[in-house]
């Protein structure tokens, strides 16, 4: 056995040796809770439940609604304790003003175990305590979904509050250990970045840090004055490179270079931990002042792991605990080696890893006054014991604050308490061997290694080494998938956000550039250029297309009309390898195409990328559909007769798109009619034709015959209408405004002379989209998805939110917070990264918008207008108005941009009245904890798309097909797997094979395309 290992397994020994001779279980409240929480440890759907139900509770004022949740939660349970819940909740009925009090006692009693106090005096009386038990404390303000700047400004004044409480009422407190004190403040807070500063964006660190600073430098400042050190807490991944440069940043300047009461979170289950500590370190020679590290494993696997396997990210976590172990192990040394210039803080329950950092503090020769280990306040007490008893410095991480913004870490707690992983639960709950618990955890991560069997039921993810990395892109396919979606491009990453401005210099670079209308394989000049503009500079030119007109249209007619013979014929597989390619080039100019998008239409950095994935999706997606439709397959096995079903393209389709999706929905219907084998007139709007020839560019290089797929562009009063009348077009796919939509629909049924085919029309319209909010919704989660639905990219989708229904109970709580976050909000030029709102599309856009705003202003209550837009710019002003009626046109015309309406209700009743109440049937959406609730909202709320507890934007394709009925359009799902049918006709072909009383006993259910001559 290696000598360090010895050790280790000694000084482990001898912790457990003390924390048995006070045994305790793991759940140190008894009664309610301790039998809670055993039980959720045995059944996974209880515990489930429960934590729901706990994070809920909070936002019950009512007795009533406390038990009507009970019932909702645990109703439908099936486990050997379903009578006793039962039976419990029917008694909760009968009392409920007796019942919904005791049991929201009960759950605060849980949250008093791990929350030290509800403000700082209640604090202080738990400080005492631990200060007779010479245990320190780091104290954290709770509160962390900031959505707001005011939000921001109380959570910075609550910590010099916090810091002024602390400094006064432990005047006089000594260290416990006396030696090294000067290392270690008595007053220690940490200090939650996210929390002081409500627009963090991954994509804009340096906008961050350029608002945190000024915010954090008061706290600073009379943290030293004070004496007090100050911890800068580590959160999600999304803001940890931003936390590394702002410590590193404001501990570089001048009035704090040489301040080392100071210290940041490095959490060992990211993967890049080492690498990060490795630079702290580095810049911390280099500064030349001391430091302080805390070492923690880190608390948001689950959310992280969900986060990167929804947008198709590398997994910036371990996927195995003993992984995280063995790494917080490997920095403990390197802290360790480093003892001269940073203090180290080791936050672990487990006794391998606090027995490991003891052991080689002792190889290296490193007194134990020079570091410290932290625990949770409310659990793992007996080790805290064993350690003040064998002579270590102890400091408990002290969380302060009301039940209500404490439920995300009482949840937390909760859920590491009982995890099937958990050090703890190991130890005083299933009383696992000391042995066992002092393992080397490089066994452990050898003995479940990659392609173990152990692994294969342990690991949630999906955790090949060899995975492909772009951009922080994982394109793992998950067990059971038949698709995978494209990766968006994660801005966390200094080079993605490196490559995304070198693509905007380049980009700008050709302003001014002319592109040709493509018609039959030959590039084509009129003597009419359209211009299109930058609508965040109207002065500046992104480029020219030539204006179409009638001659150009029928040009395109005529040779899509050629042309479509062969490509009706060309085998699928081939069709779908086009739009693969066509997928591959998109993905290898992506930042480049994703720039044209933020100077031609506006967008945003995080919405640009989002709509050429979804335009690669698009493609790959069609292609993959397509390999499943296009074979012939046989209707029914019926003796001595083949019936074959197939499908034949329509002919020749005209593609009319909007500005707002410019790449996404002009590749998504083009590309639907192409691998369907119909020939395609692409006719973007005015508005974004850059985007249109960038998109033909790449399907010219991806190998599109000639005549299969035009580009024609100009006036939609012109040639649109021209063409939508044509004899010759077969299939119209339509995306834009109901006024355009009705007339295409009303038009197509109009049989022209020579006309052979029944013209058939896909048309996606707008929408009137509401939002509802429940009594009982977390509006952390409400707030900030309802604002992104309504004034992302300008609130210029047709899925925007444009009606907020709230339930009158909620309706003042839910007000006060919706108008500060709007209120925050960053507007300005998308070019730079960080701005949530930039300019809508064109004059005209903003002239109707504001006349929209001037129509509210004489119906309902101006709540909200933002003061600070830029003065050149098609900027319009975010804009809330409440007291609004449904009657009201602002309640029910679509206005396409900025502006939000709120409508008060009474109740779900009328909440589902006035939601259903227009003539659109789009997107909806519904945020709420409240199960029966929920299931109504599913069965009843009139919309294509209905999106539970999220924003009521951002479908992908695959996952949520997208369309909506009404007047909102015909029925179909693009994205979904019946959208290639509305490009082809069904065809059945059905052969008599007996012959003189033989028939073929077998009867092949698919069968090769009726392609003739064969191939």
């Amino acid at each position: 056995m290696r000598p360090l290992q010895s050790e280790v397994e000694q000084r482990g020994a001898r912790i457990f040796e003390i924390v048995d001779q006070h045994p305790e279980s793991l759940f140190s409240k008894a009664g309610f809770y301790q039998r809670l929480m055993a039980l959720s440890m045995r059944d996974e759907q209880f515990k489930a439940q429960l934590f729901r139900l706990v994070d809920v509770l909070p936002s019950l004022r009512k007795s009533g609604d406390i038990v009507e949740h009970l019932d909702e939660y645990f109703a439908d349970m099936r486990n050997g304790f379903t009578a006793f819940i039962h039976t419990g909740v029917r008694l909760a009925r009968i009392v409920p003003w007796v019942s919904g009090p005791v049991l929201r006692w009960n759950v605060s009693g849980m949250a008093r175990q791990f929350i030290a106090g509800k403000n700082p005096d209640d604090l202080m009386k738990t400080l005492r305590k631990r200060r007779a038990q010479k245990i320190g404390f780091t104290v954290d303000l709770l509160g962390e979904a900031v959505v707001s700047e005011t939000e921001a400004d109380k959570y910075a004044a609550r910590c010099l509050d916090l810091l002024e409480t602390l400094a006064r009422e432990t005047r006089g407190w000594t260290d416990p250990l006396g030696r090294n004190s000067e290392l270690f403040p008595v007053v220690n807070l940490s200090v939650k970045i996210s929390a002081l500063y409500s627009q963090m964006n991954p994509a804009d660190p340096a906008g961050a840090i350029a608002h945190l600073v000024p915010k954090l430098q008061p706290i600073l400042r009379r943290a030293r004055e004070l004496g007090a050190f100050i911890n800068f807490d580590m959160e999600s991944y999304a803001h940890k490179n931003t936390t590394l440069e702002l410590f590193k940043k404001i501990f570089t300047e001048e009035e704090f270079k040489d301040w080392p009461h100071a210290g940041i979170v490095v959490q060992v289950y990211l993967r890049d931990s080492e690498a990060d500590l490795r630079h702290l370190i580095d810049w911390g020679r280099a500064r030349g002042t001391r430091f302080a590290v805390r070492l923690v494993k880190g608390a948001y696997w689950d959310y992280e792991t969900i986060k990167s396997r929804q947008n198709g990210w590398d997994c910036p976590v371990y996927f195995q605990k003993p992984e995280s172990d063995v790494n917080f192990e490997t920095l403990t040394r390197l802290l360790l080696e480093n003892e001269s210039i940073v203090t180290a803080a080791f936050g672990s329950h487990n006794v391998r890893s606090i027995a490991h950092a003891q052991a080689l503090a002792d190889e290296l020769g490193i007194d134990r006054s020079r570091f410290e280990f932290q625990l949770l306040y409310g659990m793992a007490g007996p080790i805290k014991r064993a350690l003040v008893e064998m002579g270590y410095r102890v400091r408990e991480y002290c969380p302060v604050g009301e039940l209500l913004p404490g439920m995300s870490y009482l949840v937390r707690r909760l859920l590491e308490n009982t995890s099937n992983e958990g050090f703890l639960r190991a130890k005083f709950a299933e009383n696992v061997s000391a042995t066992e618990l002092l393992r080397d955890p490089n066994e452990l991560v050898r003995r479940d290694g990659p392609g173990s069997a152990t692994q294969a039921t342990t690991t949630t993810p999906v955790a090949n080494e060899d995975r492909h990395r772009k951009n922080g892109a994982s394109l793992d396919t998950a067990p059971g998938d038949t698709y995978q979606n494209s990766p968006l491009v994660n801005f966390v990453y200094k080079e993605s956000q490196d490559k995304m401005r070198a693509a905007l210099r380049e980009v700008r670079g050709r302003f001014g550039e002319k592109y040709p209308l493509v018609i039959g394989g030959e590039k084509v000049w009129t003597d009419k250029l359209t211009p299109s503009v930058n609508p965040s500079a109207p002065k500046e030119i992104v480029g020219y297309v030539p204006e179409g007109g009638i001659p150009e249209a029928e040009r395109a007619v005529k040779v899509a009309r050629s042309g479509f013979g062969k490509w009706s014929q060309t085998p699928l597989e081939e069709r779908a390898r086009l739009l693969e390619r066509a997928a591959a080039i998109m993905e290898r100019r992506r930042y480049e195409l994703s720039a044209v998008e933020v100077f031609e239409v506006g967008k945003p950095w995080a919405e640009a990328d989002g709509d050429i994935r979804e335009a690669m999706d698009f493609c790959r997606f069609y292609a993959a559909q397509m390999r499943r439709l296009g074979r012939p397959r046989l209707t029914q096995h019926v003796p001595g007769e083949d019936s074959y079903q197939h499908y034949w393209p329509r002919g020749v389709a005209l593609v009319i798109a909007p500005w707002n999706f410019p790449t996404a929905i002009l590749c998504g219907m083009a590309s639907a009619a192409l691998v369907t084998g119909n020939t395609v007139i692409m006719k973007p709007s005015e508005q974004s034709i850059i985007c249109a020839a960038m998109l033909m560019q790449v399907f010219e290089e991806a190998g599109v015959p000639p005549g299969v797929l035009n580009f024609l562009s100009g006036h939609g009063s012109v040639i649109g209408a021209h063409l939508v009348d044509h004899k010759d077009i077969d299939l119209i796919a339509f995306t834009g405004s109901r006024e355009v939509g009705l007339k295409i629909w009303e038009s197509a049924g109009i049989t022209r002379p020579g006309q052979r085919e029944l013209k058939h029309v896909v048309c996606e319209m707008g929408g009137k989209n509401a939002m509802i909010v429940d009594s009982d919704a977390d509006l952390d989660e409400a707030i900030v998805d309802s604002i992104y639905s309504a004034f992302g990219y300008q609130g210029q989708k047709c899925s925007a939110l444009s009606r907020l229904i709230v339930l009158e109970e909620n309706y003042d709580r839910v007000m006060e917070r919706l108008l500060s976050a709007a209120a925050s909000l960053r507007i300005g030029n998308p070019e730079e990264p960080g701005i949530v709102v930039g300019p809508v599309i064109d004059e005209a856009a903003y002239r109707r918008i504001l006349d929209y705003i001037e129509i509210g202003k004489t119906e309902a209550t101006l709540a909200y207008q933002a003061k600070d837009v830029p003065p050149h710019g098609y900027f319009v002003p975010p804009t809330i108005f409440t007291g609004v009626k449904p009657n009201m046109r602002i309640a029910r015309e679509e206005i396409f941009g900025p502006v939000l309406s709120v409508l008060k209700v009474r109740d779900l009743d009328e909440a589902l009245e006035v939601a259903n109440g227009t003539d659109y049937a789009l997107t909806g959406g519904f945020f709420s904890r409240s199960p029966a609730n929920i299931e109504r909202i599913k069965a009843q709320l009139e919309a294509g798309n209905v999106y539970i507890n999220r924003s009521c934007t951002g479908a992908i394709v695959g996952r949520h097909p997208f369309g909506g009925f009404k007047m909102s359009g015909g029925g179909t799902k693009a994205g979904g797997e019946d959208y290639l049918l509305q490009f082809l006709l069904p065809r059945v072909v059905t052969e008599n094979v007996t012959r003189h009383g033989f028939a073929p006993e077998e009867t092949q259910q698919y069968r090769d395309e009726f392609l003739w001559p064969k191939r």
